[in-house]
């Protein structure tokens, strides 16, 4: 089952007040990026955080699981509960760095 339009929605909505929000389609799911960094990934309307050091003691009693085969372990975040989502995405805004942009070759 693919993440619903109505789903996705609804995770950017829940974190807008944290700063520029949008998502990207991609394999059929979704990346959320939040001024402009790719931080949760919506697989299956379910919401992912890559399991990374400093979200260990926020995170220490969330479920964990798989977005896709191949993929390793994340944390799956309760994106209902509006005050833990903010504090992850704070944490994440923090750490992870803007992509940078691929040059095309011609």
């Amino acid at each position: 089952m693919a993440t619903s339009q109505e789903y996705i929605e609804f995770v950017c909505e829940q974190i807008a007040c944290i700063g520029s929000v949008r998502y990207k389609k991609m394999f059929g799911e979704y990346m959320v990026y939040v001024n402009d960094k790719p931080l949760l990934l919506v697989c299956n309307n379910t919401v992912y955080v890559k399991k990374l050091p400093p979200l260990e003691d926020l995170l220490q009693n969330s479920e964990v699981g798989i977005p896709y085969a191949g993929a390793k372990e994340h944390y799956i975040l309760d994106i209902e509960d509006i005050e833990l989502s903010l504090d992850v995405v704070h944490v994440l805004e923090k750490i992870t760095p803007i992509p940078k942009k691929k040059i095309k070759k011609s």
